[in-house]
């Protein structure tokens, strides 16, 4: 591993409800190797209710401040409670277990918390662009604008024969940037950026693939789902069904506890028990899933009814603790004429071979955090 030691590191950090995963890369000869990488299964609390905070926050490139010149007046309770202590504690150490070497990182935020949307809008002056984008995603926020941050950017016209603008915006809470502004920095490691989770699994799970895909990322509690074109997460559906929901129908189907049942899906996932389990049997739960994905394919379509040539989504990716299940994947083959496959993160990354089964194991759970060690890189 000396070879890079003069290598410059970028580390992504996934702090999420569900745990802290760690990614770090080293770049050698313009690809991205892996030096470490490090995971926590922990339930966090770091995604409960954030509160306002009057003072605005750069938001994807967050420059760190001196907290301490801070007018802390306006910065609600939340932020000063034991969160900050224990959540650092926690990245401390999955950090030093994983001997990471960088001391700067890229970070995201949950799609939970982030209001995504592309809208819209007659060519309008650059100069009067803010303006007309605030006033057109104001009454559709969670919150009030002034206690979001709000970064958009104008989707590319490669033909250049709209007469309009479609505009992707994304706001966060400023409460929630300033709390992981602060667990980095009592933990201390500088946040260069923070951005969504949408954007890294691009990054990780599609990079140049020119074809228009729907990432579906199945987590404990929900299931994500984005339409990804030309390097952006154009949409975004979130519904609350995710692996808990599968360990538990399980249970009920086979007769034992969740935690046996968690225990089958992982041994059926890897292939080291010998039985088949009819995707039929969690229909009740795969329906609303495929809902979701019909939903999005048709929001596709209309947003594209004007350009003929556009062949529509092709592909479907899995990642995600539940990708490996295969009733989940064989569901979706029945009811897609669509190319579906589990996404790998590691496909941009050179390691050793003899990492290659540890890292197929871990690549759904790990995608974001690849994706974010990988901003800076690629």
């Amino acid at each position: 591993m000396g070879v890079f030691q003069k290598q410059e590191a970028y580390l992504g950090v996934d702090l999420g409800a569900h745990g802290i995963k760690v990614v770090e890369l080293k770049k050698v000869k313009n690809r991205p190797h892996i030096w470490t990488y490090g995971l926590l299964n922990k339930k966090l609390d770091v995604h409960a209710p954030q509160r306002k905070h009057k003072k605005a926050v750069k938001y994807f490139d967050y420059e760190q401040k001196d907290t301490n010149q801070e007018d802390e007046k306006g910065v609600d309770k939340v932020f000063q409670d034991e969160r900050v202590e224990v959540y650092a504690s926690l990245l401390k150490k999955v950090l030093k277990d994983a001997r990471v070497t960088a001391n700067r990182a890229t970070a995201s935020l949950p799609v939970s918390e982030i209001f995504h949307t592309l809208i819209t809008l007659p060519k309008v002056d650059k100069k009067d662009l803010k303006h007309h984008v605030h006033a057109k995603v104001k009454k559709l926020l969670p919150l009030p604008i002034d206690e979001m941050q709000i970064v958009f950017q104008i989707f590319p016209d490669p033909e250049e024969k709209r007469d309009y603008l479609q505009i992707l915006v994304t706001a966060a809470p400023k409460s929630l940037v300033i709390l992981y502004s602060k667990i980095f920095q009592k933990a201390g490691i500088i946040l260069d950026e923070l951005e969504t989770e949408a954007f890294a699994l691009e990054r990780a799970l599609v990079g140049r693939d020119s074809a228009t895909s729907l990432v579906i990322d199945m987590g404990s509690e929900r299931s994500n789902f984005f339409v990804i074109k030309n390097s952006l997460p154009i949409t975004h559906r979130s519904i609350k069904i995710g692996g808990n929901n599968f360990d538990a129908h399980l249970a009920q189907v086979l007769g034992v506890s969740q935690d046996h049942a968690e225990q089958i899906k992982i041994d059926l996932a890897s292939g080291t028990v010998d039985r088949r389990i009819e995707s039929s049997l969690f229909s009740a739960l795969l329906e609303p899933v495929v809902k979701e994905i019909q939903y999005s394919i048709d929001v596709y379509k209309s947003q594209v009814r004007d350009n003929s040539t556009d062949r529509g989504i092709e592909k479907i990716i899995l990642t995600g603790g539940v990708a490996f299940f295969p009733p989940f994947m064989d569901y979706l083959k029945q009811k897609f004429p669509l190319t579906v496959f589990i996404g790998d993160p590691w496909a941009r990354v050179v390691y050793q071979q003899g990492l290659k089964n540890v890292l197929d194991n871990l690549g759904p759970r790990m995608a974001v955090s690849v994706g974010l060690a990988m901003r800076n890189l690629v």
